[in-house]
């Protein structure tokens, strides 16, 4: 289908099939593949015979970086760029388990920043650039993005692709210790009171969070055709989620309340920055801290470990081992939905002032 692709037609657009194409108007062989699961990934129809060449996803790679990226295919110019040196590296890792999350993070965090450079103009300062827009509030990612950028110019290194190795010798960021913040009641109360003075779609995003203890990546991508209002449960694919792995998510009154207020469509990293510089006078707090504010509070109010890792859809909880990843098929949904709703009543407990807390045991 071949349409005048905009900012909010490709942030709106949306599959009725498997799988759709909407080809740009203004550069011809351009197309934002939609799946009818919400993925976006921009490619191009190029060269005799025709090919297929894959550019990126869909909101990491804007509209406007995926026509300036076309035209360079288009050109010959990404021959030797770091975005075609890391198409190539990620085929060739396709053995690797940790492939799906190497390659979320390059794309994520690292092509849409150094992409375009030319690899024999590669420096430190690019891979820095890509540090710094991780660190502050992210800074195990940006630990792992550095360790997946260093071994993708090792490996190009030892193929011949460079003739030598641009960061040798660049220490990383050091590897910190996770983070351990939750906001008290207090805290939350505050927050939510402050978010009514924010644009809807930003304190959607923030609110549901907290809400659904779900990732900020996760949440802000979220499409009408993940949301199942029938059995009220939110279906994130696998091509969103960190693991790889769809997602289940039931959801509470109070969620789809929220959903229903505001508009959905925002980029994560929009997101970020707003709350960063937006704390409302409370301790450095983060998106993933309302995760983790979220879960530990479940836990306070005795959920089980084993269904907070269904919550949070944590692999290593879930699927830890022989019996859980093999024997053990429970989904968990009604746990799931009982611990999210418990959660939900607590929260607007908080928000109102409420001090009473009900335990799981004695619903």
């Amino acid at each position: 289908m071949r349409v005048q692709l905009t900012d909010r037609f490709c942030a709106s657009a949306k599959s009725a099939e498997a799988q759709t194409d909407y080809f740009d108007a203004t550069i011809p062989g351009l197309a934002l593949r939609v799946t009818s699961g919400g993925t976006k990934s921009w490619s191009l129809l190029h060269g005799t015979p025709r090919r297929r060449v894959s550019l990126g996803r869909y909101p990491s790679l804007t509209l406007a970086a995926a026509r300036a990226r076309a035209i360079e295919v288009k050109d010959g110019r990404s021959a030797g760029t770091v975005a075609a040196l890391a198409e190539v590296y990620l085929r060739s890792i396709q053995g690797l388990r940790s492939v799906r999350q190497i390659e979320r993070r390059l794309r994520q965090n690292a092509l849409p920043i150094i992409g375009h450079i030319q690899l024999n103009e590669l420096h430190r300062r690019d891979v820095t650039r890509v540090i710094d827009a991780k660190l502050l509030d992210a800074p195990i990612t940006a630990r792992r993005v550095f360790e997946d950028i260093r071994a993708m110019v090792r490996w190009s290194v030892a193929r011949g692709d460079l003739d030598h190795n641009p960061i040798d010798g660049m220490k990383g960021p050091p590897i910190s210790k996770p983070r351990t913040r939750v906001l008290s009641d207090d805290e939350i109360r505050a927050l939510w009171q402050g978010l009514n003075e924010f644009r809807p779609e930003v304190a959607r995003v923030i609110k549901l969070c907290l809400v659904t203890a779900q990732r900020v990546g996760e949440v802000s991508g979220m499409i009408s055709g993940e949301l199942d209002l029938n059995r009220k449960v939110w279906n994130i694919p696998g091509s969103r989620t960190k693991n790889g792995h769809p997602h289940s998510v039931p959801m509470s009154p109070l969620a789809l309340n929220i959903i229903n207020q505001a508009p959905a469509g925002i980029d994560q990293a929009h997101v970020s920055s707003i709350i960063h510089c937006n704390q409302f006078g409370l301790p450095r707090w983060t998106a993933h801290d309302l995760r983790r504010t979220a879960l530990t509070k479940m836990a306070e109010l005795g959920v089980a470990p084993i269904v907070l890792g269904h919550v949070a859809n944590h692999r290593t909880t879930t699927k830890a081992g022989i019996t859980l990843g093999v024997y053990v098929q429970h989904a968990y949904e009604k746990e799931k939905r009982e611990a999210l709703e418990l959660w939900a009543d607590r929260l607007q407990g908080i928000i109102s002032g409420a001090g009473r807390v009900v335990s799981i045991g004695s619903r």
